[in-house]
């Protein structure tokens, strides 16, 4: 046979498989209604294991594992199909549904902000990309943020979640699971430090640096040149920057923005310190209730799946079977439990799509706990 007529063949086989696979998820369809009727599961792994064994028979050793891949892929589009239909009338379904049956509004202009540490600090100029008119309240920590969002003290918080260098903000990731928040918006700001100390100071002079631990993190090539030089962490660069002008002492400097020099009256003896010039942080703008404001693109969630081998594959599969993008996945290890972590995701969809919605539904019912943070758009 010539290659035009194996093609032809491969196309009979397909038309037949297509067919076959299209009786098939009608019967799956059936199940699910069965099961829906009869309070039952979607997942049942005894059943799997079945087919698989049988596929492995029919098959021989010589294409087995192909086939076992074939169909690992299609229990996971069955079982994302099932969800949906399981799914429909859950209480999570219809939150979803009413969220994003709320025509978008655009984010407002002026709004009352609560930031971490002093004016200066690099949450204080995220606040003013994002709005023309942050009032903007100084707590003394990230904690602090979330309680004044929490409370109904401030509409919003802003916190920095990740640095091109020096990786995620864990705390804030920790404290996202612990408050009842949204997110409701991003922002993409570029970093960039400055060694600042009294006028008159040399580098030289220096024996103490103070500023938090992500911009030490962030500087640490700098730093590594500096001999009989101490680091000291502090709550916020901004605050580190106050604490050196008040102290009148020429030994101590701070690693802050080049806004804070302006403000303390330090100067700046080194610019641009940070270890790659392109240093952005994203942050974070949260608030209590949730809303989608327009542009949203971007969701974020977090799941604590059980620790079971093949669990977090089959967590990944939905997003295959569904076409959604995943665009970043973050694991914290929970505190109290051993060797178990939770799961977060960021997710690049429509929020209005069927498939994300699908998609978060057939989430929700795949792990131990499950938390929607909120769709929002991302400034650059």
């Amino acid at each position: 046979m010539n290659l035009d007529e194996l093609r032809q063949q491969i196309d009979d086989i397909d038309t037949q498989m297509c067919d076959l696979f299209a009786r098939r998820m009608q019967v799956v369809t059936d199940i699910a209604r069965y099961k829906k009727e009869n309070n039952m599961l979607v997942y049942h792994p005894s059943r799997a294991r079945s087919v698989l064994h049988n596929v492995s028979k029919r098959l021989g050793p010589e294409y087995e594992g192909y086939g076992r891949t074939l169909y690992h892929t299609i229990f996971d589009l069955s079982e994302s199909y099932q969800t949906r239909v399981l799914s429909e009338d859950t209480d999570f379904f219809k939150k979803i549904k009413e969220v994003t049956s709320v025509p978008p509004q655009p984010f407002p202009k002026r709004a009352s902000v609560a930031c971490a540490g002093c004016e200066g600090s690099y949450a204080h100029l995220a606040s003013e990309r994002l709005l023309d008119l942050p009032e903007i309240m100084y707590m003394s920590n990230f904690g602090g943020v979330f309680k004044a969002v929490a409370s109904g003290l401030c509409e919003f918080g802003i916190l920095p979640i990740e640095n091109s260098t020096a990786g995620s903000v864990n705390v804030v990731y920790d404290l996202l699971s612990e408050y009842n928040v949204n997110i409701v918006r991003s922002v993409r700001l570029k970093v960039d430090h400055a060694l600042l100390a009294h006028p008159g100071t040399r580098l030289e002079d220096v024996r103490e640096i103070y500023s938090h631990q992500q911009a030490i993190n962030q500087c640490s090539e700098f730093l590594s040149t500096l001999k009989n030089v101490r680091i000291i962490p502090m709550e916020n660069t901004a605050e580190a920057a106050r604490m050196v002008a008040q102290s009148g002492d020429r030994t101590k400097a701070s690693l802050s923005s080049r806004l804070c020099a302006e403000l303390y009256h330090l100067n700046p003896i080194k610019t641009s310190v940070q270890n790659r010039d392109n240093n952005y942080t994203r942050f974070i703008c949260i608030s209590k209730n949730p809303q989608i404001y327009s542009g949203a693109d971007r969701t974020s969630i977090m799941m604590v799946i059980p620790n079971r081998p093949g669990t977090l594959f089959r967590i990944m599969s939905r997003f295959n079977a569904t076409g959604v993008n995943l665009v970043k996945l973050e694991s914290r290890h929970i505190p109290e439990r051993e060797f178990e972590y939770r799961f977060y995701f960021d997710i690049e969809a429509s929020v209005y799509s069927e498939e994300f919605i699908s998609l978060m539904c057939e989430l929700h019912e795949c792990g131990e706990q499950f938390k929607y943070f909120g769709t929002y758009a991302e400034i650059i």
